[in-house]
């Protein structure tokens, strides 16, 4: 499933933490926003790894998913473009 994942992450070294963690994930879009291709168990180890660093009193992430014919329809405007499954096929 495709998933956005935002932050606001007041603490220097604590945001960098959680960036490091999702570009475990997926790909970094914006700042503070990343794209996610992830099976529900990538997603689970996600969250996991996200909540032993956050602290739930300052901080805030939040994850969307995005359903297949929501992915479809998603524009870009300006520079960059969606994150998109790559196959490969090992011979």
């Amino acid at each position: 499933m495709f998933y956005i994942v935002s932050y606001d992450i007041p603490d220097t070294p604590r945001r960098t933490k959680i960036a490091k963690i999702l570009e475990d994930f997926g790909d970094r879009v914006q700042y503070s926003v990343f794209e996610c291709l992830l099976e529900q168990d990538l997603l689970e180890k996600m969250i996991d790894r996200l909540e032993k660093v956050v602290k739930e009193d300052e901080d805030s992430i939040r994850v969307y998913a995005l359903c297949g014919s929501c992915e479809k329809v998603i524009k870009v405007i300006g520079q960059g473009e969606v994150t998109k499954e790559e196959k490969y096929y090992i011979l």
